[in-house]
Formats: structure tokens, C-alpha cells, sequence
């Protein structure tokens, strides 16, 4: 007598063993107040389009100090402004110097 083992996906509950599953951890999402695990069938995985390289994520600190991430389609964040591509390049780092500064005492 054998064990067979099945796993049930958590979307469909079609069964399938190991191999055809992938681990799926929900980080966020407004129903749920920490990470959930889900078994999905590879295939069901083409139902979660992947926007990341059309996401910006933006990293917004409030005047109280309060900070959140913020995930904005590439296409919105780029209205936010009508030259959207010049402010990024003028922006100043988050670390180092303000562009255009340069280094020196002042004595020229």
C-alpha cells in the first residue's frame, strides 16, 4: 500500500503534487493584518499580471513623521508633472550632494 500525497490549489481546488505548485505570500492586502500563504497550480500564476517594471515605488514621510510606500503605475507617476523625466534627473539624491554643488573650500 502507498501514500499518495495531493495538494489542493487554494484558488481553484484543482489537485496536484508538489512539483506543479508554486508558494504564493500575499505581503498586503487591505483584508488581511499580516502575510498569508497560498499553494497555486503554475499555471493559475498567469492570472497575477506583473506590473513591476511598470511600477514606481514611492516612499512618502509625512510632516509628522509617519511613512508609507506608495506604488504608482509608471504612467500616472509620470503625469504627476509635465516633464516628468527633468525633475527626476534634477532631483537631489538621497544621499550625498544637491546636484549642481560642487566640492571645494571657496577659495577658487
Amino acid at each position: 500500500m502507498a501514500i499518495v500525497s495531493q495538494k489542493v490549489s487554494d484558488l481553484s481546488g484543482k489537485q496536484g503534487d508538489d512539483k506543479q505548485f508554486a508558494a504564493v505570500v500575499v505581503r498586503q492586502h487591505p483584508d488581511i493584518d499580516q502575510p498569508k500563504a497560498l499553494d497555486v497550480l503554475v499555471p493559475e500564476l498567469k492570472q497575477f499580471a506583473d506590473i513591476s517594471t511598470d511600477l514606481v515605488i514611492l516612499e512618502v514621510t509625512m510632516p509628522n513623521g509617519n511613512k508609507q510606500d506608495v506604488y504608482v503605475p509608471l504612467e500616472e507617476f509620470n503625469k504627476a508633472a509635465p516633464n516628468m523625466a527633468e525633475v527626476l534627473k534634477n532631483a537631489r539624491g538621497t544621499r550625498g550632494r544637491v546636484p549642481g554643488t560642487r566640492v571645494g573650500n571657496g577659495n577658487g
